[in-house]
């Protein structure tokens, strides 16, 4: 904007005749107070609207336009949705063909002008206006077409939703075309999340249809406003508001996109995660909801077993090796990560964390967000991090062979390494390990746990019912891991197995999660067995027979509390072949 009315203000004196004072304090001005040339001289009076746009359009040589006596048609407002039109400081006049014809007030801007060319798909013919003109001209065209869609927004939910910048919150965060219909459907669809404690918001264009579906407590169901699927025509609108919400580019729409944007609301700063992919009927849109508010950092919260708590703290309190967290994405793992590391933190101790991306941001912690298109990648950033005098440090994920033998390193040298894998159970941690090329001993001598982790549903308590005798027969019960004793008494009663029903105030008979954790310490015994090159499936049955809990148990013991159903925790656990092995051999 500066280099424009710069070229303006020469534009100006050059052709309307005006002062050369005059326009160096007007351009100063606007420069102090963040407008633009044209506002200030348009405010100061200075030069009539009149003049302004026959000196540009003439320098230009481009036809000028009257804004103000134009009325467009309906269907050409719908080459460019209102929120670009801002976006971009244009007004749509005429559509013949593939030409559309464009009021510009900076007919300069080729970047601009090819941008609009690839989101419309047409020749772009500009005319000269100005950019108060423009700016008025928009509220007035596309409000017309926002009267018949009205409807859709009556019900909208009262408050106010705002876009926050990182630095600080200020009133004039708001975006001015906060009545915009499109935007007015966006802010629903995120509060709507928001207000349901949703997890991901997906956006997915179908062949004739846009469906928008909201994860919650792990299960995706499909959100409809009034019962209705959102208009299948405001699927690029929709994309656009987005984008420019996180800052992506609009104009790409071949290539995925990832970025961010912070929103307020009622006064809870919310961050989302903004991810797009192109598909072959538009772009898709996933927005994953990081709310720190309803983050736990308590790990005596989170509902691990004593045992395997009491086990995850004694690592925690090694002051050197790894401690590793592993699960499929969506398990938990980054928030019990948090929790540890808030349980080590204190004013003695230097805590830093490699992650990708950050995702919540902890108060005394320093935090280094993974960035590869600037050669910061979580080998670099872990190098970097050792050179910081640490005492612990966070790796996000150890996806590479790089990563973990700097951070094998850094266990060696008298840190405590905290991180994440992709493995199904513990006992798995460690043989992946080896299989990315670690040595045995190596692992041995730097993990002190491994640890894998889910999230099961919680049964709500209002609608929860006993599941029939069908439901659990002996056999089924003693099939799934539950011992002899635990079976007789569900049989007598004493322990009842519930399941799902589903009311007014749950989803689908489930309410909130709660994580279970399988903690493999690493004894002298398990160490021997790793050395000598045993398998995953030998190393979970010491584990076993030494007191581990597996994930099934934990579900189990979860179930005979009433927390959640069997249904559940097979939906979310795999079975225990060492927990049936043992109690057969101990039979």
């Amino acid at each position: 904007m500066a280099k424009f009315d710069k070229r303006l203000r020469n534009i100006l004196v050059k052709r309307a005749g005006l002062d050369a004072q005059v326009a160096d304090e007007a351009l100063a001005l606007a420069e102090r107070d963040g407008k633009s040339l044209t506002e200030v001289l348009l405010a100061q009076k200075a030069i009539s609207e009149r003049d302004l746009i026959a000196a540009v359009a003439t320098e230009m040589r481009l036809p000028p336009i009257d804004v103000s006596r134009v009325t467009v048609d309906e269907s050409v407002l719908q080459a460019l949705p209102q929120d670009l039109a801002r976006y971009y400081g244009v007004l749509p006049i005429a559509k013949i063909g593939d030409t559309l014809t464009l009021a510009v007030s900076n007919p300069f801007d080729i970047l601009k002008l090819d941008d609009i060319r690839i989101v419309t798909g047409c020749n772009i013919r500009p005319v000269v206006s100005t950019e108060v003109a423009i700016q008025g001209g928009i509220a007035k065209a596309y409000d017309r077409t926002a009267e018949k869609l009205e409807d859709l927004y009556q019900d909208l939910a009262t408050g106010e939703l705002e876009l926050v910048k990182e630095q600080e919150l200020a009133d004039d965060d708001v975006p001015a075309d906060e009545n915009s219909p499109v935007v007015k459907l966006v802010n629903l669809i995120i509060r709507q999340a928001v207000m349901n404690r949703v997890s991901d918001i997906h956006i997915e264009p179908m062949e004739k249809r846009l469906r928008v579906r909201f994860r919650k407590d792990g299960v995706l169901y499909e959100f409809k406003h009034r019962g209705q699927d959102i208009p299948k025509r405001l699927q690029s609108a929709i994309a656009s508001r987005i984008k420019i919400m996180a800052s992506l580019n609009i104009a790409e729409k071949r290539v995925p996109q990832d970025g961010k944007v912070r929103l307020k609301i009622e006064d809870r700063k919310i961050d989302f995660r903004v991810s797009t992919l192109p598909t072959i009927h538009g772009e898709k849109i996933v927005m994953r909801v990081l709310d720190s508010s309803s983050l736990a950092l308590d790990l005596d919260q989170l509902g691990f077993e004593p045992q395997a708590l009491e086990a995850f703290k004694r690592a925690l309190a090694s002051p050197y090796g790894m401690v590793l967290v592993t699960g499929p994405t969506g398990s938990g793992k980054t928030t019990t990560l948090y929790s540890a590391l808030r349980a080590l933190m204190t004013v003695e101790d230097n805590v830093v964390t490699v992650e990708d991306p950050v995702e919540y941001q902890l108060d005394g912690v320093n935090q280094v967000a993974v960035n590869p298109k600037r050669g910061m990648t979580f080998a670099a950033a872990l190098r970097s991090i050792l050179r910081q005098d640490p005492d612990t440090v966070m790796v996000g994920e150890m996806r590479d062979l790089e990563t973990v033998q700097i951070a094998i390193r850094a266990a060696l040298t008298g840190h405590l390494v905290l991180s994440t894998l992709h493995t199904n159970d513990a006992a798995s941690t460690v043989t992946r390990l080896i299989d990315m090329g670690v040595d045995p001993f190596l692992v041995t001598s730097t993990v002190i746990l491994a640890s894998a982790q889910r999230l099961l549903r919680s049964l709500c308590r209002e609608c929860r019912e006993p599941a029939p005798p069908g439901d659990r027969p002996p056999e089924r019960l003693l099939a799934l891991g539950m011992t002899e004793e635990e079976v007789e008494r569900v049989a007598k009663g004493e322990l009842v197995l519930y399941k799902a029903r589903g009311c007014g105030r749950c989803s689908n008979g489930y309410s909130g999660r709660f994580a279970v954790l399988e903690a493999l310490y690493m004894t002298d015994e398990i160490r021997r067995l790793v050395l000598a090159g045993e398998s995953s499936m030998e190393i979970k049955r010491m584990a076993v027979e030494q007191g581990m809990i597996t994930l099934r148990r934990c579900g189990l013991l979860n179930a005979l509390r009433g927390r959640t159903s069997l249904e559940e925790v097979l939906r979310m656990t795999s079975e225990d072949f060492p927990t049936r092995r043992v109690a057969a051999e101990e039979a």
